[in-house]
C-alpha cells in the first residue's frame, strides 16, 4: 500500500472562510467608527451649548441692573435678535444695564447660531437649529436663573421631559425626539 504525502497549506475553502470572517470584522470596525464620529459630534454640540449657557449666566450675574431684560427676552436663536445693537458694549463703550443686556443677548445668539465663526463666508460654528431660553424671578430679583439651550441632535432619543424651550418650534422631529437640552441653573442676587 502506498501512503499519500501529508498536505500543507490552506485549501481554497479554508481561505474563503477566513476571508469572510476577516471581512465581517472589518465591517464591524467601520460601524464602530461611524458611531464614534456621531458620538463625538454630539459631545461637541453639548460642549458648545454648555459654554454658551455658562457665559450668558455670567453676563447676567455681572449686569445685576438688567436681569429683568434677560428673563423677558423670549426665545433666542435663528437671528431673532437682529443686527448688532448700539453701542458695542464689548468695545469699551459706556453702556447702561439695558444696553449691556441687549448686547449680551445679541452676542450669545451670534455664538449660538455660529455667525461669529465663518469659513468661506458661511457660518462655521454654533449649533444645529438652536433655541436659547432664560428664566428667572419675575422682575429680575434675587433667585434661581436658568439658561436652557436646545438644538437638533443626530439620532432619536426618548422624550426629554416637559421643558418648553423650543418644544413648539417643530425643529426637533416627531415628539421632539431629536431635541437635545442643556439647562444650567444658578442663584443670582442682582444686589451683589
Amino acid at each position: 500500500m502506498q501512503q499519500r504525502p501529508s498536505q500543507s497549506g490552506f485549501s481554497l475553502l479554508e481561505l474563503l472562510i477566513a476571508l469572510i470572517v476577516f471581512s465581517l470584522g472589518l465591517l464591524a470596525v467601520a460601524g464602530l467608527q461611524t458611531i464614534a464620529k456621531q458620538s463625538n459630534y454630539e459631545s461637541i454640540q453639548r460642549t458648545i451649548a454648555a459654554r454658551i449657557a455658562t457665559g450668558l449666566l455670567e453676563d447676567i450675574r455681572t449686569n445685576g441692573g438688567g436681569t429683568a431684560i434677560y428673563t423677558g427676552s423670549g426665545d433666542i436663536g435663528g437671528g431673532s435678535r437682529g443686527a448688532q445693537p448700539a453701542p458695542n458694549c464689548s468695545a469699551g463703550a459706556e453702556c447702561n444695564p439695558a444696553q449691556k443686556a441687549a448686547f449680551d443677548l445679541w452676542f450669545w445668539e451670534q455664538s449660538l447660531d455660529g455667525t461669529l465663526e465663518t469659513s468661506g463666508g458661511a457660518s462655521a460654528g454654533g449649533l444645529v437649529l438652536p433655541t436659547l431660553c432664560v428664566a428667572g424671578p419675575a422682575g429680575g430679583g434675587a433667585g434661581i436663573y436658568r439658561v436652557t439651550v436646545v438644538w437638533r441632535g443626530t439620532a432619536s432619543l426618548v422624550s426629554q421631559g416637559a421643558n418648553a424651550c423650543g418644544a413648539a418650534s417643530g425643529n426637533y422631529g416627531v415628539q421632539n425626539a431629536l431635541r437635545r437640552i442643556v439647562q444650567i441653573p444658578t442663584y443670582i442676587d442682582p444686589n451683589f
